[in-house]
């Protein structure tokens, strides 16, 4: 695969043509310090995570409902964090404040500025898929585009505006949410393959900012 291959934006029908992938591997649901704790260590010791949200929908103009799920993939599981259950707080914050852990998601700056909502903290360590798609100026910048683009894959967007805060999620919620987190992550690895994503998040934003002032 090269740019010329990533510069032509599938067409919807093209995409719909290609083979549906689901995220097939182990997921957790995280509801309890413990299961935070045991979470936490494998994040730590990966260092490469696939980063999402989901958020409950609202139907009145004005509102804004708070996050209601925390997806994060490692390289050998999602875990799925039940804000109901599992209120955001200075453990999940340290994570995502630590700029030697990658977070890469797309628009993963949105998320981080609804979670500091409910927890003031400043988040480091990101990799916005999109940006990174825009500073080559590649066409493709959203999840499923990218994800199309790069594997050749269609991701569902099936369950993306059901009840993410019920305590029991569905089977085909919970595969939809895990899947966006670690289509993330493939999506990353994939990206700093090519040479067009660096292995350190901080270097990548130093990288986008050269690109945009010209240098």
């Amino acid at each position: 695969m090269d740019l010329t291959e990533l510069s032509r934006r599938p067409s919807s029908e093209e995409i719909n043509a290609m083979p549906l992938r689901h995220y097939e591997g182990p997921v957790e649901v995280v509801r309890t310090a413990e299961g935070w704790a045991r979470a936490e260590a494998d994040m730590r010791r990966d260092g490469v995570l696939g980063f999402d949200t989901e958020t409950r929908p609202t139907f009145r103009k004005g509102k804004l409902n708070a996050p209601s799920l925390i997806q994060i993939a490692t390289a050998g599981t999602v875990y799925l964090i039940q804000l109901a259950w599992l209120p955001f707080g200075e453990d999940c914050a340290a994570l995502l404040a630590s700029p030697d852990i990658v977070k890469a998601g797309v628009s993963i700056g949105d998320d981080m500025r609804a979670l500091a909502r409910l927890h003031p903290f400043t988040p480091a360590g990101l990799v916005d898929l999109g940006q990174v798609a825009r500073a080559h100026r590649l066409p493709n910048q959203g999840l499923r585009t990218l994800a199309a683009s790069l594997f050749g894959w269609r991701i569902s967007k099936g369950s993306q505006c059901s009840n993410w805060s019920l305590m029991d999620l569905s089977p085909r919620q919970i595969e939809y949410a895990a899947t966006d987190a670690w289509i993330g992550r493939c999506i990353y690895l994939r990206l700093r393959e090519l040479g067009l994503a660096d292995g350190s998040a901080s270097e990548m934003a130093a990288t986008r900012k050269r690109r945009g002032s010209g240098a």
